[in-house]
């Protein structure tokens, strides 16, 4: 009894194939599949990839389309944690300043963003004409998780533990132009938006 339930176990799982062939094509040919990539490496190439967007012709009443650089470093050794301070501390300021404020860190995670902001800065007067290589500012600025790799921490008494090798990306994208300038909130402008937060709330199931 078993060895004809197998029997026909194996001769529906057949059928099924035969199926699944004859309704999807490509199901015959599973490496075409191979070219499609979900990584979290493979994501972060498309950041790269803006660099090569082709905006339509600007009619002569619009005005002038500033560049966009986009540049990135991936898999250093350093903490996407610790670099996001830094990311954060440059963000909206122009090129020079931000490269001035990472020469005076004495961080490790300053030298790897001075690096990609200076060969930014050099992308952007060679492939993207940009006249003054001074007239850009940052855009955007953040860090990503690269590969963790777990490693063994041996303890006493036959322990261990669990320690990661821990790797990030940077990536940084040049505008071209003066940076925006920000709205200064003084204190009685936070005041004034508490207390609007506090007038527009919804109390639920009230009467």
């Amino acid at each position: 009894m078993a060895t004809s339930l197998t029997g026909r176990g194996v001769a529906f799982i057949g059928t099924l194939q035969r199926l699944v062939q004859s309704r999807l094509p490509w199901a015959t040919a599973p490496q075409q599949l191979s070219c499609f990539h979900t990584g979290v490496a493979s994501q972060g190439r498309l950041w790269d990839e803006k660099n090569l967007k082709v905006y339509p012709p600007q009619r002569p009443d619009e005005p002038r389309r500033p560049a966009e650089i986009y540049h990135s470093k991936r898999q250093f050794k350093y903490s996407k944690d610790k670099l996001w301070y830094l990311a954060k501390l440059v963000r909206g300021l122009s090129i020079d300043e931000a490269i001035a404020q990472l020469e005076f860190n004495d961080k490790k995670g300053a030298k790897f963003m001075k690096d990609v902001l200076l060969e930014a800065q050099e992308m952007a007067v060679k492939n993207h004409n940009v006249e003054f290589q001074s007239n850009l500012y940052l855009a955007e600025s953040a860090s990503g998780k690269g590969k963790y790799l777990k490693r063994i921490r041996y303890h006493g008494r036959g322990m261990h533990g669990i320690m990661d090798r821990v790797y990030c990306h940077y990536f940084v994208k040049l505008v071209e132009g003066p940076p925006p300038k920000k709205l200064e909130k003084t204190s009685l402008d936070a005041a004034r938006e508490y207390v609007q937060g506090l007038k527009s709330r919804t109390i639920i199931h009230s009467l």
